[in-house]
């Protein structure tokens, strides 16, 4: 199987298609009353349902974001700025990467991950002409959970694989990342954090849990569900997130 859509509901898909075509440099395809957005390649494209109303993200949400990872995170940020969008400044935050993040039109969190942490960044990473510095895909989608053990035996009754672990104990949570790939880390350590720049270079998407203990976290009405190429039947997961084949 592969993680091949995030479906949003939101309340005027053309005009969020726009900006995510325009800012974003993604592909747009009409698909009945729906829109599809993504890049070429194995990542998960989002699709947009009319019907929904202006999203405002709460840390109590189930749904947090889509992380795109990219070669060069100043380069996209400074081209989204020029255009006159709120930025982030970009920052190494902690051992994960080199990020920053901002929001769509209709309240949506997007999150800019570099491939490389700051200071490893190769001088010829992207290119200036090209959105976002070209080499742009969904490299993650992000959820969160308070029973990282229930979403675990989730993800693997899929056929998923955990491919990395990341502790990040001063904000009191962890981050576990799921694929469907036979692809296995450098390091067999999963909380390695050799293993995290060859994370942020996979060409598919990453289902990506923060987990805080205990927490209990609310639905969001604006997600409809995570997309799965081979997934024979829709099916609620354990948390009522659908699961929804490809078209």
């Amino acid at each position: 199987m592969r993680l091949s859509g995030l479906h949003l509901r939101v309340p005027d898909p053309q005009a969020l298609a726009r900006f995510y075509v325009d800012h974003l440099g993604m592909l747009a395809e009409v698909r009945g009353d729906t829109l599809r957005l993504g890049y070429p390649g194995q990542d998960a494209d989002l699709v947009l349902h009319p019907g929904g109303v202006t999203y405002a993200h709460a840390r109590t949400d189930r749904y947090w974001k889509i992380g795109i990872t990219l070669p060069n995170v100043d380069i996209a940020c400074q081209q989204l700025r020029d255009a006159g969008l709120a930025v982030s400044p970009p920052q190494q935050f902690r051992d994960i990467g080199y990020m920053c993040h901002l929001s769509d039109p209709h309240g949506f969190v997007i999150e800019l991950l570099q491939h490389d942490f700051d200071g490893n960044r190769p001088v010829s990473a992207g290119d200036a002409t090209l959105p976002l510095g070209g080499d742009a895909r969904i490299g993650q989608i992000t959820l969160r959970t308070g029973d990282i053990a229930t979403d675990m035996a989730a993800c693997a009754a899929l056929g998923m694989r955990c491919l990395s672990l990341q502790p990040v104990a001063p904000h009191g949570f962890d981050l576990h990342f799921f694929a469907f790939t036979d692809d296995r880390p450098p390091n067999p350590d999963l909380r390695a954090v050799s293993n995290r720049a060859w994370l942020w270079k996979r060409p598919y998407t990453t289902l990506e849990f923060q987990h805080v203990a205990g927490q209990v976290f609310d639905p969001v009405p604006s997600l409809i569900g995570l997309e799965l190429e081979g997934l024979p039947e829709p099916q609620p997961d354990i948390f009522g997130t659908s699961l929804i084949p490809a078209p």
